[in-house]
């Protein structure tokens, strides 16, 4: 099939290359020319293991452009995945997909067309998305006859840093329209991800229990919820860990273990029990409160999910206190950070707790020491002021400081020499902000070793 991708971000140029290695033609859209020089040179502007690979294997297939007037005329599928920020009040700003679906109604000259929202997009945007396509349409002096569109919803689960396997072999493609024959568009498009019938990419081989992918084919508005009611659920879980690791820190309990023996309960499940800083990134914090305006607009309270966007702040300062519970007094202390992207396997900054875990020490009096295995890049462009604090090695980040925090469990930090970093410190305080080191250990090799929970 022919498909046209607008947008090169993390959930687009996924999207495109993944569709273009399974063999449909592809082409992708972005405004910003550097970005698609890049792309054409087979370089990838986001750090996402795997992408580059995927890139080259994919390449006959796959065109990189500026051009609407190049990618949308005769495409059978138009992805929508430009950026959805949030606006002050909460809710998602949409004047780039407005003027995203004004752009693809001036090109539009095929049959038939489904035009995608890829973006996470508020309940009701399907319906908006489909005026403006119209209206722009209908304004246009070279509009063809025997053209039809329509729209669709296929929202996106990627998780950033796995975001090629999550793809190719997804727990389950959404795709929701008033209309069926886009559902039969989009079905016939993912056909060969549904069946597992594609011959993986060497780098990436299928994973030994996958099976047919369940297809969630339903109406706009349900698959346009589902989307936030996943993401605010699994904000929930991790929100809900952390509550009760707070508890278990009073009354001596190892929360480690609790959340272990929660997640053997099938009906609750291990992942996103894992209490630490909380959640950052795009996605949870843009979503929840995305939805919780979207309330507000029919007269609802979320009081559930505001809870959960509470608990998530509140583990930052926890870090905070943690330390100067420690210290006692954090002015001139000198503190680490290991990790500022907001997991591992990216470089993406967004709503990283060590932004504000770093920007509290300072206002604090304290002086920091930052450090991120493959996000220094990003940051030195995003956040000029934070840059000076920056340390070239890791030896650096501990060398005569007061204590370690561990903010992102970067493979890199959890397969350390600890033992070697332990002696070049002032004081041997080390903060386990994921839960992710052997307390015992770390003591056992002179660390003083604090958990952010207890």
């Amino acid at each position: 099939m022919k498909v046209c991708v607008i947008g090169t971000g993390y959930v687009g140029l996924t999207t495109g290359v993944s569709l273009a290695f399974l063999g449909h033609e592809v082409t992708c859209v972005d405004l910003d020319q550097a970005k698609v020089d890049m792309l054409r040179a087979g370089k990838c502007p986001i750090y996402e293991p795997g992408m580059e690979d995927l890139l080259a294997e994919a390449a006959q297939n796959l065109t990189f452009t500026t051009s609407y007037e190049e990618a949308v005329p005769g495409a059978d599928v138009v992805f929508v995945a430009v950026q959805t920020p949030s606006a002050e009040d909460g809710s998602p700003d949409l004047r780039y997909l407005r003027r995203a679906a004004e752009l693809v109604a001036q090109s539009l000259n095929h049959e038939f067309t489904v035009v995608v929202n890829k973006s996470t997009v508020p309940i009701g945007s399907g319906n908006w998305v489909d005026a403006i396509l119209r209206d722009s349409f209908e304004q246009r002096e070279d509009r063809p006859d025997g053209v039809e569109f329509a729209v669709a919803s296929n929202p996106e689960f990627l998780r950033e840093g796995n975001a090629i396997a999550d793809t190719l072999y997804p727990d389950r493609i959404v795709i929701g329209s008033d209309n069926t024959r886009s559902l039969e568009v989009l079905n016939r498009l993912y056909r060969p991800i549904i069946n597992q019938t594609f011959t993986p990419p060497a780098f990436l081989p299928r994973p030994e229990d996958a099976n047919a992918v369940p297809l969630v084919s339903t109406d706009l508005a349900s698959a346009e919820l589902i989307k936030y009611a996943a993401n605010a659920f699994l904000a929930l879980k991790i929100s809900y860990a952390n509550e009760i690791g707070q508890l278990a820190a009073k009354v001596g309990a190892d929360i480690t273990e609790v959340a272990r023996g929660m997640g053997l309960d099938q009906r609750i499940g291990s992942r996103f029990l894992q209490p630490g800083v909380g959640w950052g990134g795009s996605c949870f914090g843009k979503d929840t409160k995305a939805l919780i305006a979207t309330a507000a607009e029919y007269n609802l309270e979320m009081p559930i999910v505001k809870a959960a966007r509470d608990v998530n702040s509140r583990q930052r300062a926890v870090a905070v206190e943690r330390l100067q519970d420690e210290l006692r007094i954090l002015k001139g202390r000198k503190i680490g950070l290991l990790g500022l992207a907001f997991k591992p396997n990216t470089d993406d900054l967004r709503d990283a707790p060590a932004l504000d875990i770093a920007a509290s020490l300072l206002a604090r009096g304290a002086r920091v020491k930052l450090h991120d295995p493959v996000a220094t890049e990003r940051f030195r462009a995003e956040q000029p002021e934070l840059a000076a604090y920056l340390s070239p090695t890791i030896d650096d980040v501990f060398a005569d400081c007061d204590a370690v925090v561990l903010v992102t469990e970067w493979a890199q930090y959890l397969e350390l020499d600890w033992s070697k970093f332990v002696g070049l410190m002032r004081t041997p305080i080390l903060l386990d902000g994921r839960h992710v080191l052997d307390p015992d250990r770390m003591r056992r090799l002179g660390y003083r070793y604090v958990a952010v929970s207890g």
